[in-house]
């Protein structure tokens, strides 16, 4: 058995068709980690579909409506760039509830992976992105209001900037940031009035042109390979962890920084990823901060790699939190 519990449900499938999100993926990745026998079916948790109201502290109202009675406006459709379906809108929710379950199981044994969630361009009062409601935004809101954290912290490795959840969680202070230099931590360094610190770590010239500031960002250069990357990455989380203790944190640990990816312009190959993964973890274990994943993008020309990256994610953490195992997926 893992030493924390993975959540995932079939629901979690996405039917997108042949869209460049491989909606698949989640089912090949809870196979591929049971055929590697990284992980058993003891170790996996089924959660429930996210309650309204834990939507509704973080997405407005009437966005929300429209989102579940199929009333849309075509305008919004096509901003999320996904096609619109009543099943698209369930097997997010019950995602959504995959993260909650995630961030309650991390508080209580440490750690925790879904294998889902990361929608982490969803605003409050629109989808984008391939993302139509933020799960990590509404597990940490939850927590938060019902005290279990005052701080929390997101991490976010996706190659894509977390534009959705800098604008739920705005940094309080001024965003300090004279010039660009790829590679290189800038901003407030403050978590929101809710008390969530963001750290976004991201190719800059890629996608959403409009990158509102986090707690912390670090622009990368187009090309950015293994060993860039990962220097880059201690740095920033040793500025982050020195300026705020966290009582959880989320990782946000997207695929798409890999080399072969068809919607990034980095160069991590696989084994840098697990090495990222690792260095996640084991920077949460080393501050004694609860931490789950959940996984974002990761759109690779074969899906195999995607899922390949996906499930060391996993065992990246199995490796941190002391099991002794399978050693590849």
């Amino acid at each position: 058995m893992l030493p924390f519990s993975l959540i995932y449900h079939d629901g979690f499938y996405l039917p997108l068709g042949g869209h460049v999100f491989p909606g698949e993926k989640y089912r090949l990745i809870q196979q591929r980690l049971l055929e590697t026998r990284v992980a058993a079916e003891s170790d996996f948790v089924r959660p429930q579909t996210i309650a309204m109201d834990d939507v509704l502290r973080v997405h407005e109202r009437g966005y929300v409506e429209r989102l579940v009675n199929g009333t849309l406006s075509e305008a919004e459709i096509l901003q999320t760039e996904l096609p619109y379906s009543k099943a698209l809108v369930e097997a997010s929710l019950l995602g959504c509830g995959g993260t909650l379950e995630a961030a309650r199981l991390a508080l209580r044994n440490g750690a925790a992976c879904s294998i889902g969630g990361g929608f982490h361009h969803a605003h409050r009062g629109h989808g984008e992105g391939f993302c139509i409601l933020h799960d990590v935004a509404i597990a940490l809101a939850r927590l938060l209001h019902d005290g279990e954290i005052q701080r929390a912290m997101v991490i976010d490795l996706d190659v894509h900037d977390g534009n959705g959840t800098a604008a739920i969680f705005p940094p309080a202070g001024k965003h300090r940031r004279e010039s660009l230099r790829y590679g290189v931590a800038s901003g407030s360094m403050m978590p929101s009035a809710d008390g969530v610190f963001t750290l976004s770590m991201h190719q800059q010239n890629n996608y959403p042109m409009y990158k509102p500031p986090s707690s912390l960002d670090v622009p990368l250069a187009d090309g950015t390979d293994d060993a860039e990357y990962l220097e880059a990455l201690e740095n920033a989380m040793q500025g982050a962890f020195a300026r705020f203790r966290p009582q959880l944190i989320a990782y946000v640990a997207g695929a798409d920084p890999y080399v072969e990816d068809k919607l990034g312009g980095l160069a991590l190959t696989i084994e840098g990823l697990k090495e990222r993964d690792r260095m996640v973890f084991r920077a949460a274990q080393s501050a004694g901060v609860p931490v789950f994943s959940v996984y974002a993008g990761g759109y690779a020309i074969r899906v195999e790699d995607t899922v390949t990256i996906h499930a060391n994610t996993v065992l990246a953490a199995a490796e941190v939190f002391s099991f002794h195992g399978a050693t590849s997926c």
